[in-house]
């Protein structure tokens, strides 16, 4: 999650200016990961408001902790049974995070007891369109994302349906309970040469993580092999350092709102 705020700081920052924070407001980021957001959220409460995170991983809050503005509150817990009075807050932030929910559902409607009448949820979600690796090669791109599902499929017994499911954000959210939902789908384009934040990103979260040795099962010899040359630091087809390098990931938020009574 650091890795991909980092990466995706621009795009974020923006998403966060869109919403618009205002003084005073009490904001949750909800699965906060590192706690990069933390900062940027803070920003648009100022001294009069109130930002805490919440994550499940005992080494994220650590980071977040000690990231964090001083008067944020960093807490290790589940989402699904956060440790906050109900219809407290004006805004939760979440990103990248409903899509790890066995039930988005009722992941959504435990976040939503917490706002306040007419307190919002903004709900981002990057990649709900295909991403753009191998502009160059789109017919090897085909085949790595689908040796991806191939392997998700066989390793955790998800079905194409358990792994799609959150790209219907807006029915999730309109299920939860959230009214008035609006949304916003940007696109996070990167070209050689990239920031170092990028290549780390794309390297250790994708090249390295999501692909290697475990596609090979499920690629050609030749396209595995392909691949493999692409993913090489040490190899002179190293994707990441092409001078025609083009990447694109979708990114999306969409917020919605608790009914008043």
């Amino acid at each position: 999650m650091s890795q991909f705020n980092a990466f995706a700081e621009p795009e974020l920052r923006q998403s966060i200016a869109s919403l618009p924070l205002q003084r005073g407001m009490r904001v949750l980021d909800a699965g906060c990961g590192a706690g990069d957001a933390l900062d940027w959220l803070r920003a648009g409460v100022g001294d009069e408001g109130m930002v805490m995170g919440i994550d499940l991983s005992a080494a994220h809050t650590v980071v977040a902790r000690a990231v964090a503005p001083a008067e944020a509150l960093v807490i290790q817990a589940d989402l699904l049974s956060p440790p906050l009075a109900g219809e407290t807050l004006d805004l939760i932030w979440s990103v990248n995070t409903v899509n790890h929910f066995n039930d988005p559902v009722a992941g959504l409607k435990v976040l939503a007891r917490l706002l306040r009448p007419g307190g919002r949820m903004a709900v981002g979600q990057s990649s709900l369109l295909p991403d753009m690796y191998f502009a160059w090669d789109a017919r090897l791109e085909r085949l790595v994302n689908d040796a991806v599902r191939q392997y998700y499929r066989v390793r955790y017994q998800v079905s194409e349906r358990d792994m799609t499911g959150v790209r219907s954000l807006v029915g999730l959210m309109q299920r939860s309970g959230l009214r008035d939902i609006t949304v916003r789908t940007v696109m996070i384009e990167r070209t050689w040469p990239l920031r170092p934040a990028d290549e780390s990103y794309l390297l250790e979260t994708i090249f390295q993580n999501t692909w290697g040795e475990r596609l090979r099962p499920y690629l050609s010899s030749e396209d595995f092999d392909a691949l493999a040359r692409l993913c090489d630091p040490e190899h002179p087809e190293f994707a990441l350092r092409r001078p025609d390098f083009h990447f694109l990931q979708s990114f999306t938020l969409a917020v919605g709102a608790v009914e008043t009574p």
